[in-house]
């Protein structure tokens, strides 16, 4: 599934717009990308609530572990849930192939240029996914920690992956994407053994930027703590079935 974008010489990094000035008035372009896009997030909400689709959304900068981290909470939940997944990518489809080879339904989203989804591309893959009532949607957000927080898709959780390789100011650097999570899930800590970043530092950071977020330290490539993810998704899911 590819999705062009709206307007050629619009830049997704400019936003938010109270810094962009330049000749083309792109403020009000930017502008009403966002206010349409807030409407089509609740609708989508309205949706996935009225049919019982709890929806993850998964976001990070490349490399910190998404896939990995889908993949074991797929082999660990499988069994229990319908789960559907929406992998998306500037170009290429190796992540959906991880995730399609686990016998789960998915579909890619190929964005080209752009470097965010929105929540009109979700609904669009939902009906081509035919999501079943009373399952989980994963969607697999680009790997970007600038665009796609401020797009909301009506999701039910917001989740950011922090890797421990990224250092410990990224939430300083990149706060919206933080701010506007529900979760963190720091990642690789099988590898603080051999990396000057300190996890209290880390963890510090991010609640001076969001004291209401929820952190579970993890290692997508041991296992370690997966379950304790697992178990945090379980009862979200069970109460939001309710």
């Amino acid at each position: 599934m590819s999705v062009k974008k709206q307007f050629e010489d619009y830049t997704s990094e400019s936003i938010p717009t109270d810094v962009l000035l330049n000749n083309f008035n792109k403020i009000e372009i930017d502008k009403e990308i966002i206010i349409d896009n807030i409407k089509s997030a609740k609708r989508n909400r309205s949706y996935f609530e009225s049919h019982s689709i709890y929806v993850v959304n998964l976001l990070s900068s490349p490399g910190a572990g998404k896939t990995s981290i889908l993949e074991s909470t797929i082999k660990q939940m499988g069994k229990d849930y319908n789960i559907y997944v929406i992998e998306c990518d500037l170009q290429t489809d190796s992540d959906f192939k991880r995730i399609k080879s686990l016998g789960v339904d998915c579909l890619q989203i190929n964005t080209d240029c752009g470097g965010y989804l929105d929540a009109d591309m979700i609904l669009c893959a939902v009906k081509k996914l035919s999501v079943k009532d009373k399952s989980i949607l994963f969607i697999e957000n680009i790997g970007n920690l600038i665009s796609p927080a401020i797009f909301d898709l009506g999701e039910t959780l917001r989740v950011v992956v922090s890797s421990v390789t990224e250092g410990e100011d990224k939430p300083l650097k990149f706060p919206y994407m933080y701010e506007s999570a529900n979760l963190c899930l720091i990642n690789k800590i099988d590898l603080l053994d051999y990396i000057k970043t300190n996890l209290d530092i880390l963890r510090s950071n991010i609640m001076r930027v969001n004291s209401q977020i929820v952190t579970i330290d993890l290692s997508a490539l041991t296992g370690e703590n997966i379950e304790n993810w697992c178990r945090f998704l379980h009862e979200k899911i069970k109460i939001f079935f309710k």
